[in-house]
């Protein structure tokens, strides 16, 4: 269940009307369609979810040379996004929630700049207008009886977990029953299952007649429905002046921003960078600095922006408030070096200290995703890049770099108002490399690549781990299904459909894809859980040239991904996107003409 097809047009139109002045246009249109992949629990109830992707583009420009030294450039821009999102034809066929989405976004604006080249100075200045407009519908449904259950049953494991019993309504009517109340009284729920929320009996289309005391508007459960729209408008205006003085470079300027979206903000951002050319060891050292106003997500602000919705409070809690700007500290050192004519090495570290530091959170594991405010962050990594120019005709480019991502809490913005110790979020690595080495014999000839990747394992947070080296460790949080995409083992046991892992005793419990922490050493932020290290290998050959054609070109090239056809995680049950398995072994062979 992973069909999909993708059209593509692009346009550029230039036209000179005068020595002095010329319009450019670039347009665009995109459509994706594609079936949502399917999990093997999801094929085993048939679900058929499907998305719809739809982008068109539009931007003007006039430039106009007043002389070999003023040039300016006027433009417009419009942009539209739709993003549909469809269930199973069956509501109760998708696992756990039903959900349907139409997002729209539509970007339009003005840009202008000015630039002045006189001597040592290279000046330009300009200001940008946009407006965007933001429409949000959404729909909701429940369609696991054991999400919100009013009563409680013992699991394999001993823990209490949700009853699938769908003729269950009240937990008053759990003790005839013979199961424990979902009422959150001291012993029960354990922390793993929240109590039976009431309003949620409304759209639990297990159940479809809620009981009385939910405070249903209507006799059955219903789908719950999301209709918000919202303006953001942000005018920016910048100043620049690039110095050349000798071996020297000064980059000094100065960007004010006014943000009135769901929020009003607005700040002045001071930004100066100094290089230094040492010419005799073709070195160039680099330092510089950067104040940033962090505008908040696009993708679903206005829901995340809701406060005071009884059924989006009663899944998060409440709201920490609408999402409000970043104020962001940033500063890069770098350095280049050349070897001869043989060997390039360029470099980089960062810092980024933010203030209300963005992140995604989701929706009952829906695609409803939506942006959400944490405290702080600090970010910090080196990238760095080593290149062999042409060298009868080989040549080799290696791209590496680390990524530090720890956030702070309490949340302070969007839904949700969780507070807790230090995390790392998904996107930090400790290292990754990619290597790619060709090989052309003579110039107008074929050729030959080969490309090797390292990648050191991103944080895979939702992975149960060991507390201590006695107890063990409780599986039931993970479906049968997630932890066999995990690679789960118990010893020598390893989990199917029908029976997956209840609990391991630590010195016995591993996996195969995620690099879980020793018993007793896991810390979110210093010892989190991740992804397994792994190395990709792919091969490619091809002509740029097939026939030496001189105004019309034929090219062909086929690539080989994933050689070894090796089986690892990209990411595991990330927030934003879910689960990723890497490439398997593909072929592609293409063929282009040029003119």
């Amino acid at each position: 269940h992973s069909k999909g097809n993708e059209q593509n047009v692009f346009d550029r139109v230039d036209f000179q009307f005068t020595n002095a002045d010329s319009v450019h246009l670039n347009a665009g249109y995109t459509r994706s369609w594609f079936q949502n992949p399917d999990s093997f629990d999801a094929l085993a109830s048939n679900q058929d979810q499907r998305a719809q992707i739809k982008t068109y583009n539009v931007a003007p420009t006039w430039t106009h040379l007043f002389s070999t030294s003023t040039l300016l450039n006027v433009g417009f821009f419009a942009r539209h996004d739709q993003f549909n999102y469809y269930p199973s034809a069956n509501p109760l066929a998708d696992v756990s929630a039903t959900a349907t989405q139409q997002r729209k976004l539509t970007n339009l604006g003005l840009r202008s700049d000015l630039s002045y080249v006189k001597g040592i100075h290279n000046v330009k200045m300009g200001a940008t207008f946009e407006h965007t407009l933001l429409t949000e519908d959404f729909s909701l449904g429940l369609t696991d009886p054991t999400i919100n259950s009013p009563c409680l049953v013992a699991n394999a494991a001993g823990d209490l977990v949700g009853s699938g019993d769908t003729s269950l309504t009240d937990p008053s009517q759990c003790q005839a029953a013979g199961l424990q109340p979902n009422d959150g009284s001291v012993m029960n729920p354990p922390p793993a299952v929240p109590a039976f929320i009431p309003i949620l009996g409304c759209v639990d289309l297990t159940r479809p007649t809620p009981a009385a005391g939910d405070g249903c508007t209507t006799a059955q459960s219903v789908l719950f429905g999301f209709h918000g729209r919202g303006d953001v408008r942000e005018i920016a205006l910048y100043l620049q002046d690039t110095i050349t003085k000798g071996n020297w470079s000064f980059n000094v300027g100065v960007r004010g921003d006014l943000y009135r979206g769901l929020t009003k903000e607005s700040q002045i951002e001071p930004r100066a960078g100094i290089s230094y050319n040492l010419k005799p060891s073709n070195t160039v050292m680099r330092v510089s600095y950067a104040r940033i106003l962090e505008t908040p997500f696009n993708e679903n602000l206005v829901v995340a922006s809701v406060t005071g919705n009884p059924f989006l409070d009663a899944i998060f809690g409440g709201s920490s408030g609408p999402i409000r700007a970043g104020q962001r500290n940033e500063f890069h050192a770098g350095l280049q070096q050349a070897f001869g004519r043989y060997l390039v090495v360029d470099g980089d570290y960062l810092w980024k200290y933010t203030h209300n530091a963005y992140d995604f959170s989701d929706l009952l594991n829906t695609p409803i995703f939506f942006p959400i405010g944490w405290h702080n962050s600090k970010i910090s990594g080196f990238n760095a890049r080593v290149s062999v120019p042409i060298f009868h005709g080989f040549t080799v480019l290696t791209v590496m770099g680390h990524a530090s991502a720890r956030y702070f809490q309490p949340q302070v913005g969007g839904l949700g108002t969780s507070d807790g110790p230090v995390f790392r979020i998904d996107h930090d690595q400790n290292f990754q490399q990619t290597t790619h080495l060709q090989y052309q014999p003579w110039k107008r000839g074929p050729w030959m690549a080969f490309n090797w990747r390292y990648d050191s394992g991103l944080v895979a947070g939702a992975v149960p781990f060991a507390a201590d080296t006695t107890t063990p460790v409780d599986l039931t949080g993970l479906s049968a299904d997630q932890q066999m995409q995990a690679g789960l083992f118990c010893g020598s046991v390893f989990p199917t459909l029908s029976a997956p892992l209840v609990t391991c005793d630590p010195s016995l419990y591993g996996s195969t894809r995620l690099k879980i922490p020793a018993p007793g050493t896991e810390n979110d932020d210093h010892n989190p859980p991740r992804v397994a290290p792994r190395h990709l290998f792919d091969a490619s050959v091809g002509d740029d040239d097939l026939f030496h054609g001189d105004h019309y070109k034929w090219s062909l090239r086929l690539t080989v991904i994933n050689l070894t056809n090796k089986t690892a995680l990209y990411n595991f049950l990330s927030t934003f996107s879910g689960t990723h398995f890497v490439t398997p072994r593909s072929y592609t062979a293409e063929l282009g003409f040029h003119f």
